[in-house]
């Protein structure tokens, strides 16, 4: 292992540096991304004339990938709302059938003492009212 804190840079490190006004750049290497920036299709000046481009683009496929999340939301609450419309149906129905079977006349003369009722005697009568010709 070799010391890092030296202050020495032995001369193979330094030629793969250019001086350029007294400070000292790598150079860059030469790998077919950086032949095809600079001696290809795209130069500095196309991509940066073409950067407003990229960027619209980057807008609308934020926008895109907003809109999926947002649209998947939606239908994840419209099956929440009708898995619980569902339910207060099943409720609704439930609660119908159990008052029309305690409103049924067994029922509620069983029910009687508690309620205070009487059952009548007499048949009910049926109440007429005569008008007054002029």
């Amino acid at each position: 292992m070799t010391n890092r804190l030296r202050t020495e840079i032995p001369e193979e490190e330094l030629e793969n540096e250019a001086v350029v006004e007294g400070k000292t750049y790598k150079e860059i290497p030469d790998n077919w991304f950086n032949t095809f920036l600079s001696k290809g299709v795209i130069s500095p000046e196309t991509a940066t004339g073409a950067l407003p481009f990229i960027l619209f683009l980057a807008l609308l496929g934020m926008i895109y990938i907003g809109n999926i999340h947002m649209a998947e939301k939606n239908i994840h609450d419209i099956d929440k709302l009708s898995k619980e419309v569902k339910e207060l149906t099943y409720d609704y129905k439930t609660t119908k059938a159990e008052l029309a079977f305690k409103s049924t006349l067994s029922e509620v003369t069983a029910k009687a003492d508690t309620l205070g009722l009487k059952e009548p005697v007499t048949p009910p009568r049926q109440i007429t009212v005569k008008e007054d010709a002029p």
